[in-house]
């Protein structure tokens, strides 16, 4: 069984486990867009507090050019960092949005 596979038959058995759907975003980020889109997407609506989410969705939608969306994405994370006071995610966050910022003001 490939990894695809286990990670299918993990969301399959517990989909309402926010690792799962995230393991399964990340796995497809690289080969389905649609797919890891798919299941950020779940991610954001089911789980919102579900930190790791917000890094790899916003980066995700920028490599997409929904712009909009991936600005609001790094606007909640950033949010949720905060409340959750987790420093380290909050300043990865941070500096993945100064650049996607940067980014912006180049086009």
């Amino acid at each position: 069984m490939n990894r695809l596979q286990l990670l299918l038959q993990f969301y399959e058995e517990d989909p309402t486990d926010p690792f799962n759907a995230y393991a399964l975003a990340m796995e497809y980020q690289n080969t389905d867009a649609a797919l890891a889109q798919k299941y950020f997407d779940e991610l954001l609506a089911a789980h919102p507090d579900y930190l790791p989410t917000y890094y790899h969705a916003a980066a995700l939608y920028a490599a997409l050019e929904h712009f909009d969306k991936a600005e609001s994405i790094y606007q909640k994370g950033l949010q949720l960092a905060l409340h959750q006071q987790n420093t380290k995610t909050h300043q990865e966050l941070q500096r993945a949005y100064r650049q996607f910022q940067d980014e912006q003001e180049d086009w």
